[in-house]
């Protein structure tokens, strides 16, 4: 009866005559793929966005100054593009403040009201030592003065609804077309007392309540993309998170 041989190795996956030897008759495994090619193909397709993206955060005078540098036709085009987006901001930026809520009116305020623009409710803490909840409300000022077309509404939490746990607020709760699209409790999934206007940008985004390439966000959707490039590069990259979606032990 034929006894088992082992066969020396010293490194099975690399590449000597050896091994191939050993790997066509199966005795040990092939080698796995290198992951060098997705991370050259993520590095490429991040340098062509960065280069088809390189107008998106310029204004009017600066794709003046670029008449030089850039196809004629090209910065017509893109400036006619870019006057059509400001037009539209313009006659759609009809909200530009915070909106503060009472329960009576929260179905004309905010359910019929997401018929016509995204609303972002901040379920606020009754006590003054949240510092999460007065940041938040903090940011939810300059959010209203930047995307006047996004309704930003505040109301307390435990007159929202009643038994709210103030362990967690903020909230944030997304409506679009009558329906919660997104909620977050607490700023933990964003940066906890950390979170910035840009995280909120991207957040906006993420929902669909801004485009990617509007010229108000587009420095924080490519800090974004830098991030997860960066992240590939060192195999860290992840998965999403979830929406921290508002289960029955929140209510305890």
């Amino acid at each position: 009866m034929d006894m088992p041989v082992n066969v020396p190795v010293d490194d099975p996956n690399a590449d000597t005559e050896w091994n191939d030897i050993l790997r066509k008759h199966g005795i040990i495994p092939e080698k796995p793929p290198s992951p060098t090619p997705i991370i050259q193909e993520a590095l490429a397709e991040s340098r062509k966005r960065a280069h088809e993206k390189r107008l998106e955060n310029k204004n009017l005078d600066d794709l003046n100054d670029m008449e030089d540098e850039e196809d004629a036709a090209f910065l017509h085009k893109y400036r006619q593009q870019r006057l059509t987006e400001l037009s539209t901001i313009s006659s759609t930026s009809v909200f530009n403040q915070v909106y503060h809520l009472q329960k009576l009116d929260y179905s004309i305020d905010v359910t019929e009201a997401s018929t016509k623009a995204f609303v972002f409710v901040h379920l606020t803490s009754s006590l003054g030592t949240n510092l999460e909840s007065r940041l938040l409300t903090e940011l939810w000022r300059e959010l209203a003065g930047k995307f006047g077309d996004v309704k930003f509404c505040e109301i307390k939490a435990d007159m929202c609804i009643e038994g709210y746990p103030e362990r967690n607020t903020p909230t944030i709760l997304i409506y679009k077309d009558r329906e919660i699209r997104k909620q977050l409790v607490t700023l933990r999934e964003l940066g906890g007392e950390r979170t910035s206007i840009k995280d909120l940008e991207v957040l906006l985004v993420d929902v669909g309540a801004v485009k990617p390439n509007d010229h108000r966000v587009v420095g924080s959707i490519s800090r974004g993309e830098d991030a997860l490039y960066s992240s590939i590069r060192s195999g860290k990259a992840s998965g999403a998170g979830g929406n921290n979606r508002l289960d029955d032990d929140d209510w305890d």
